[in-house]
């Protein structure tokens, strides 16, 4: 596995983590808050079906450098420079949780490379449509980044990990083949918040582009007992995505809802 930083035209770094090989490469989206490092199930699904790999960190996770105030299409116009970078042509995006929504701005951003997007437990973009906090066990956070990036990283200072976030299934997952997923959310919390706060007021403000113009095909994975992001925003998103594809998966929580992602990655494979 490959591991290098990516100078950005206005003076950033991006962290990029790459397997280096594959027929076809995924451009994989971190979850709130991760490091970016590739995880193994990752890894092993991605090698079993001969696709590439690359993980870039979002600012202020890893080495990457801060942004204060990003949106989630400026993160799609860093990854333009990425792939760039990098000599990659056409690829999919993937993203899980918060990496949802980037890999949607993938699509919007560069529509002429992006073959199809999958979205595990991701995020709608906030909209008067429904109830977008209902259902979240600890809708704190994003409360406060509605305020603004200052409420958010005060909410940040006194903030906790309440467990009932996540599900029994949840957490089998996490004592299990995901266990690397919360060593790494943990590395990225004892990091700072940074990248936490503007993650979140990136998601309740205005994305940068709609996603129902989006024309590429989306796979959207959503478990139904969802306490972090509720199975709403899947149903919302699949409502209005052009080429959207709803997999609801009844029992599953926020993490244990990964489990799903060697047959997603099947599915990215056959969109060409």
């Amino acid at each position: 596995m490959n591991e290098r930083e990516v100078r950005l035209a206005d003076g950033r770094n991006l962290q990029v983590y790459d397997t280096g090989d594959g027929e076809l490469t995924v451009l994989w989206q971190h979850g709130t808050p991760q490091t970016g490092a590739l995880l193994e199930p990752v890894v092993a699904a991605a090698k079993a079906r001969d696709i590439r790999v690359v993980s870039p960190a979002r600012p202020s996770y890893g080495t990457s450098s801060p942004n204060p105030g990003r949106s989630v299409r400026s993160v799609g116009e860093d990854l333009r420079q990425v792939v760039d970078a990098l000599g990659i042509g056409r690829f999919a995006a993937v993203g899980a949780s918060g990496g949802g929504p980037h890999a949607l701005a993938c699509a919007a951003v560069m529509p002429d490379r992006v073959t199809a997007v999958a979205g595990l437990a991701g995020l709608a973009p906030m909209t008067g449509d429904f109830d977008w906090f209902a259902g979240m066990a600890s809708p704190g956070a994003p409360r406060a980044a509605v305020e603004g990036r200052a409420a958010r990283a005060k909410f940040a200072e006194t903030a906790e990990f309440d467990p009932d976030d996540f599900t029994e299934a949840d957490w089998a997952a996490l004592d299990g083949a995901w266990a690397a997923l919360g060593q790494d959310a943990q590395r990225a919390g004892r990091a700072g918040p940074d990248g936490q706060v503007d993650d979140d007021v990136a998601y309740v403000s205005p994305w940068g582009f709609d996603v129902t113009e989006l024309e590429v095909p989306v796979l959207v994975v959503h478990g139904g007992e969802d306490r972090v992001v509720p199975v709403s925003h899947g149903h919302w998103l699949v409502e209005h995505l052009r080429a959207g594809e709803l997999w609801l998966r009844p029992r599953d929580g926020h993490i244990s809802v990964l489990t799903a992602l060697p047959v997603a990655l099947d599915w990215v494979r056959g969109q060409g």
